[in-house]
């Protein structure tokens, strides 16, 4: 992926979910995504970075040893 920004289809895809579900999540708050507002409706906006951080949230443990996943 060259862009840092993903569509909701493509951070679907890369989520391997359903874009419903990942809209969802995104109103929800369960998942970062940016939202572009539009006349007729919103568009979303998703970072790969943020989507691995949701996949592999660092534990105050981790973080406290300074280790990275």
């Amino acid at each position: 992926m060259d862009s840092p920004w993903l569509s909701s289809d493509q951070a679907a895809q890369y989520l391997q979910i359903d874009r419903r579900t990942l809209l969802e999540w995104a109103r929800q708050g369960k998942v970062k995504g940016y939202k572009l507002t539009g006349v007729i409706r919103h568009v979303w906006r998703f970072r790969q970075f943020d989507l691995d951080a949701m996949l592999c949230p660092m534990t105050s443990a981790d973080s406290a040893h300074g280790r990275q996943q």
